[in-house]
């Protein structure tokens, strides 16, 4: 029997390693494959130009894997909201889901572990939370039609309008550790994306959320709190650490120990185990990054967690 806690659990990954250098029947193949296993979603970073320059357009790309894969929803997790001016998110937003209704999700994060990324964007880093706060909000008003002014600090903008306004609405999760990524969810999100984090401090957070949205006033949200998580995929923990370790070193340019801990390696049953206690305290989403052997042995592992999940 599926217990409430898991009734409604949507289970992602993350843009497949080689999707981009494949040929676009082989991309369509390769997607095909996740929304076959079962998965709903593919889910993909954003950055402007990160770390000497590199990065992606999270809504490009995931306007690109919508027509390629029409089965499977698709999830910035996140984007650099602050980056952009809220009239020019609104609108490729806007049109995303107009093209997708209904399979688009939007998280949002400050950024900021490179401040050149800001910096060559004219954006100050300093002021990186409460911009995402202002364009957060603003955004959502022009996406829900209203007719909109800016904040007069940093956007000064008057009668913005997005124009349809999507149907139905794009929900909005913002993702961080801290207790100010928390609280801005209750304020102006409809859930947490937690990261690196225990199951306790996860339970704390979806709590911290649902006080602060009461004291805004915001009663009956529909939440969807996630958890984005690098996974071992692999014959038992230490082949699959072996795995994930190698591939996160790469991409982060750092050890992986301070990680471990955050990581859940092994068999799907063993790494089911690990995510088990998010689902119960309230994550509704998890975008999963499986690093195995292979291409085939990382989705069948996702979608072998995501049907124990939902049995429990």
């Amino acid at each position: 029997m599926v217990s409430p806690s898991t009734a409604g659990l949507r289970v992602g990954i993350s843009t497949p390693w080689d999707l981009w250098g494949l040929p676009a029947d082989e991309q369509r193949v390769r997607l095909a494959a996740a929304a076959e296993q079962g998965l709903d979603h593919v889910f993909c970073a954003d950055h402007v130009s990160f770390h000497g320059g590199n990065g992606a357009d999270g809504i490009v790309h995931m306007a690109v894997i919508a027509g390629l894969e029409p089965r499977l929803d698709v999830y910035v997790g996140v984007f650099l909201l602050a980056l952009r001016h809220p009239m020019v998110a609104a609108r490729q937003i806007a049109s995303l889901a107009q093209a997708a209704p209904g399979r688009v999700t939007i998280g949002v994060g400050i950024g900021g572990e490179d401040r050149h990324e800001f910096e060559v964007c004219e954006v100050d880093p300093a002021t990186r939370g409460k911009r995402t706060d202002r364009a957060l909000e603003l955004t959502r008003r022009l996406l829900a039609g209203e007719t909109v002014d800016g904040d007069g600090r940093f956007y000064r903008f008057t009668d913005g309008r997005i124009r349809p306004a999507p149907s139905p609405p794009v929900p909005f999760v913002v993702g961080g550790r801290s207790d100010a990524a928390i609280t801005r969810a209750g304020r102006l999100g409809d859930g947490w994306l937690a990261t690196w984090c225990s199951a306790e401090r996860f339970a704390t957070g979806v709590a911290l959320a649902a006080t602060t949205a009461a004291e805004a006033g915001r009663r009956n949200v529909s939440w969807q709190h996630g958890l984005q998580v690098w996974l071992g995929v692999g014959d038992d923990a230490a082949d699959g650490r072996r795995h994930v370790s190698a591939a996160m070193e790469r991409f982060y340019h750092l050890p992986f120990e301070p990680f471990a801990r955050y990581t859940p390696s092994g068999t799907p049953d063993e790494i089911a185990a690990f995510l088990r206690p998010y689902v119960d305290a309230g994550a509704t989403t998890l975008n999963l990054t499986p690093v195995g052997g292979d291409r085939g042995e990382e989705l069948q592992a996702a979608a072998e967690i995501k049907a124990l999940l939902a049995a429990d």
